[in-house]
């Protein structure tokens, strides 16, 4: 399907008027709605209620190794010391490379 500049540039034009006109609703008028008021407070509470913290809790204690080898190599890497970083901390800096977060 090839379209020509003229109908790109009219379709990129339709939607970000509807971003806008859809944006300029929600500001004037849904979010001043009472009954949205009371459903998007009641959603809230039901995820603070289900556990949203100890799931973020779980999620930081699973990935806190990996949070930290990041830290520590950027620092190394802000001060241009990575060859300093590969001997000094050989198992983070594998642990980097298997999770794709650096590239050898």
């Amino acid at each position: 399907m090839d379209l020509s500049e003229q109908q790109i540039s009219k379709i990129l034009t339709n939607y970000k008027n509807k971003r806008i006109r859809e944006n300029k609703y929600y500001h004037e008028v849904t979010k001043n709605k009472e009954e949205f008021k009371i459903k998007n407070r009641q959603r809230a509470k039901t995820h603070y209620q289900n556990g949203y913290k100890e799931k973020r809790k779980i999620n930081y204690e699973n990935n806190k190794q990996l949070l930290s080898s990041k830290s520590l190599f950027n620092y190394y890497k802000r001060n241009n010391m990575i060859d300093i970083f590969k001997e000094k901390h050989k198992d983070k800096y594998d642990l980097l490379l298997e999770k794709d977060y650096i590239k050898d």
